[in-house]
Parts: C-alpha cells; structure tokens; sequence
C-alpha cells in the first residue's frame, strides 16, 4: 500500500521561505504537503525532479478573471505560468454587487479599463447574481485549473448605491458612504478578500468616460476602509495617478490606520517622472515605520503595449486608407496590404490620421520606442533595436518600414512598445522596486487587456530575468521565489500557501530552470462571441501541482479541475 498520494523526488527545493535552495524530496497527503526531506515509502504518483527546481505555486494578486472565471474552467494565461493562485476583482471593476439595470455600466467599465471585448462579456456573463455573495457563489459552482481569490469593486459598488450619480463621479453623502461601507464588509463577509478602488485617469469606460471612482473623496475612501476594520478582516488595493502627492499618500494612510486594514497600490515608473518612484518608496518606508501596513505591487518587466494587426492598436489603426479594409479578417487585412497601390494610399494618407481613444492610442506612432517582438521575447531590448533605428539604418521612412513588417507573416508581426518602467532604456528602476522590502511582485494583470497587453507570464520573467539572465542587478532566486509565493499570498491574507513546508497547501512547481522561457505571446478567438484574446504559453513548467493534484505536464492540461474559489483569508498551518 502506498505510503502517501504524492512524492516529489530528487528535485533541489526553494521552499519560499528565502532559505537556500537544497536537495530534498517531498510527500503530499490530499491537498497537503506532510514532509520535506528525505522521504521514505512509496506513492501512489511519483514524480523525478532530478535536475529541477522544485518550488510553491506562484501566487499572483493582480489579475482580472472576473468574468472569465464566471465561464471558463482554465484561467490562461496565468495557469500556462506556474501560477497556482489569482486573485481578481482589482481596480475597483468587477461584476457585483449589481443591479439588472446596469448590467450594461459595469461590462463598459470593464471593456474600457481592462480591455476586454463587450461582445465576450455580453454573451458569457450568465448575470444568475445580484450581491457579491450570489456572485461568489457562481464562481464556486466552477472548477478551475487553479486557486481563485475575488475582491469587491469601488466602481460596482458605487453604481450600486449612488446609481447616475455615482456614474458621474458626484460626491457621495455620508449616509451613501455609510451604505457602501456595509456592502463592501457585506461583500468581505461572504468571501471576498478586500475591497479595490482606482483613481487614475488610464481607467474609462468603453464610451470614453472616466471610471466612476476617479475622485472619490477621502472620506469616502477612509468610510469604506473603516466598514472593513469594523469586520476585522480583508484588505485594501488601489491604483492611482498621485501616489507621490501629500494629499493622496495622507489618504491612504488614513485608511490604513482608521481602519486597522492593510493596503497594497500599483508602482512603476513613469516616463514623464522617471525617478518619482523612489519618493513613493520612501513615503512607503516612512509609513511602515509608524506601523502603518503599505505595501507596492511592482512590474517584473516594463508594461508593454503589444501592436500588430490582430491587437486593439496598430499604427495605421486611425489611417483614412486602412478603414477601408478594417472590418477584414487579418489574413484578409494583410493580403490587400501587400498590394503596392494600397499600399502608397495608405502612406499618402498616414499624415492626415487622427487621434485613438483607447488605452495606449497615444503611442501608435512612437517608433523610436517600438520593437518588433520576436520569440522568444526580448523584454529589454536595446534602443538601437527600435523600428526607427531600424528603418533610418535601412535608409527608409520608418512609416513605410513598419508597413512592411506588419503585413509580413500574415498580418501575425507583434510590436512590443514598453511604455513604464523603462525609462533610459533600462529596466534598473524594475530591479531597485522588486528588491524594496516593502514590495511584491504583481501587475501581470491576467485575463485583462487581451487585445493590448501580455504581461500574464511576469512571474516567468521574474525568475528568468532577474535569477538567471540579466548581465547585472541579479536578484537571488530564493529571495524571487519568496517574493512571488509567500509575500504575496501574505500581501491578501493567505497564509496557507506559498511555502513548501509540512502543513502548506500542495501547490507546487517541477520547473527546468534552464530552459525556462517566456514564448512569443499569439493571438486566439476563443473568448465568448468568437472574441479575441493574448494568450501566452511558457517552456520549462515541467509539472505543476493544485490542491496536490497535478493540473499541467509538460506545459498541457492534465484534464484536472482542484482549483476552487478561496473564500477569505486563511490561517498558517498550526
């Protein structure tokens, strides 16, 4: 008879703590791992690491599968990635708690900040909930590859109690700020891990309109908070555009300590504030020294638009000319492209294209910042590598360079455009914020901007950039491993997960350290309504392991489904 379920032999362990990598096997009983160590006894599934790292499941706090996770038992890209676990419902947007009669604000919201076809959402949203409880119960009746965690959004919430008036960012009343502090605990109460607002002006609604929550008050913030402290349980994320302002940084104090809650923000560099992210360090460090529990999420790699024919942007997306052929199907979009008359209107006309109102439609024409993105993906490419180096090297006008590539291969040429975190031509500043002892790794926004952006695969480019690649400013793979695995399962109050150690949640990585490798993201239409979406696959994820079931092999799905909605925080194994 088998001594244990599953035994994990001979692999060299990173167990998340930040001790040193070290030989050791390692048993699973149910969803649990019992030793770590020499293992003795049999299994009823062994699996050889020899030669391979053996670490937690990557556990990432920053994704937006809140529809997603309504329609679909796979959650990729981030489950192509060694990620075990995802928290969604951040930015303030998600799907509950809500009113039948805005069913349409809260998928326009959605479509706009995160970049995910309405259509899609239209027609996979079952809309069976009205609370965030009912909702939540929708997402459990769904097995999933992997772990998924929910947090209550300020724009639903808003929409839900102030209606028209909270859509148009009118001040609340303490009697409506009340009301949104008992649907947030409301919310927290029957699973959710905290509640999320955002105060950037990037987040609109597919119309064009700011995000309802853009300029809620302090008060309204610090009352909300205080509804979570009066529960005692949940936490605080926020995305916003003043991080580096007294008056922002005092709010979110306020809502820290009022309220007794922790609060995790958004930091990256700004190009137009290159090294305004050390201030936000500091005010971090300043707080965390007066007790104040205020942690940054950061970027792995830069924050890079993906532009191509197949994506939301391109260069010739406002062309007069390429309108003409834009409800084509790529292939279609590319073979009248290649015509050289076609090809001669469209550039005659390049000069008389307008202005996009999407995310990132500001920078369709920045070639001196673009890239062609090969596979694998060079995410720190050099400046002499850009289109506009490339085309004055080759003696041409770069709007005639570009055209070419983007009609080559089918219409399949992806541009990479990192537009934060990549001031100088460096990713220095990327390295300074994930070495911060006030920071975790997050960001990879998984299950959003599916036409726009492929950062699901940062917890790849954490380990291969920054433990093993990068000619300088290496990080220590223990201290990497740690930092996507136990650190942020703590940042949102999992403390079950993220440590290989008897008692922790068996969610596992097998991983080929080195021939770990992020692939060239590709475009699918599989979303609901035929919708398109990013996807990106990785090489190297030899097996990975949910709950102590093994979900991926090799990089494909076993056919398992243990990943289950995680309903509020968790405790430590005694």
């Amino acid at each position: 008879m088998a001594t244990h379920d599953l035994i994990i032999r001979g692999g060299t362990v990173v167990d998340g703590s930040g001790g040193a990598p070290r030989p050791a096997d390692l048993a699973v009983d149910g969803d649990r791992i019992v030793a770590v160590g020499r293992v003795e006894g049999t299994a009823s599934r062994e699996i050889d690491a020899d030669g391979a790292l053996v670490t937690p499941g990557f556990v990432d706090i920053h994704a937006h599968y809140d529809g997603q996770a309504t329609w679909d038992h796979h959650l990729a890209p981030s489950s192509w990635q060694g990620v075990t676990t995802v928290v969604m419902g951040n930015c303030g947007v998600g799907f509950a708690p809500v009113r039948p009669a805005d069913h349409d604000r809260l998928i326009e919201l959605m479509e706009g900040v995160e970049d995910i076809p309405g259509a899609a959402l239209h027609e996979g949203l079952s809309w069976e909930w009205q609370s965030f409880g009912e909702y939540l119960e929708a997402v459990d009746r769904i097995p999933h590859d992997i772990d998924v965690a929910a947090q209550v959004p300020h724009g639903a919430v808003r929409l839900h109690v102030m209606g028209e008036r909270g859509a148009q960012r009118e001040p609340a009343t303490a009697e409506e700020i009340t009301q949104m502090a008992s649907l947030a605990a409301e919310g927290v109460a029957a699973g959710a891990l905290g509640f999320t607002t955002s105060r950037t002006m990037n987040h609109r609604t597919s119309r064009g309109e700011p995000t309802p929550t853009l300029t809620a008050s302090a008060d309204e913030l610090v009352g909300i908070a205080r509804g979570l402290g009066e529960l005692g349980r949940g936490v605080l994320q926020v995305v916003s555009d003043h991080m580096n302002t007294d008056e922002e940084f005092a709010t979110f104090r306020r809502m820290v300590s009022e309220s007794g809650r922790p609060l995790s923000f958004s930091l990256v560099q700004s190009p137009f504030d290159p090294d305004g992210y050390r201030e936000v360090l500091g005010r971090i460090d300043a707080a965390q020294a007066d007790g104040l529990a205020i942690t940054a999420q950061v970027g792995t790699r830069a924050v890079g638009l993906l532009l191509g024919l197949q994506c939301t942007l391109h260069p010739f997306l406002t062309n007069p000319v390429f309108a003409e052929i834009a409800t084509l199907s790529v292939p279609e979009q590319a073979r009248v492209m290649a015509d050289e008359g076609f090809k001669a209107r469209v550039l005659e006309a390049a000069a008389t294209s307008g202005k996009v109102r999407k995310l990132g439609g500001g920078l369709i024409g920045r070639f001196e910042a673009m890239y062609e993105l090969a596979d694998p993906p060079d995410y720190e490419p050099d400046p002499d590598d850009s289109i506009a180096a490339r085309a004055a090297r080759a003696g041409r006008a770069v709007e005639d360079y570009v055209y070419d590539l983007l009609v080559a291969d089918e219409g399949r040429t992806l541009l990479y455009l990192p537009a934060l975190n990549f001031a100088g031509g460096t990713l220095d500043a990327v390295g300074e914020m994930l070495a911060h002892p006030h920071t975790v790794p997050g960001l990879g926004d998984g299950g959003a901007h599916v036409g726009t952006i492929s950062d699901g695969s940062f917890p790849t480019t954490l380990l291969t950039m920054w433990g093993r690649d990068r000619d300088h400013g290496r990080l220590g793979l223990a201290y990497l491993v740690q930092q996507h695995c136990r650190d942020t399962a703590r940042t949102v109050g999992l403390r079950d997960r993220g440590m290989l150690a008897p008692g922790y949640r068996a969610d596992i990585n097998v991983v080929d350290f080195d021939n770990l490798r992020a692939r060239r993201p590709e475009v699918r239409y599989d979303l609901p309504a035929g919708g398109r979406r990013l996807l990106q696959r990785a090489d190297g994820y030899l097996h990975t392991v949910v709950a102590g079931v093994e979900t991926y092999r090799g990089g494909e799905p076993t056919g398992e489904l243990p990943g289950r909605l995680v309903r509020g925080p968790q405790p430590a194994p005694a």
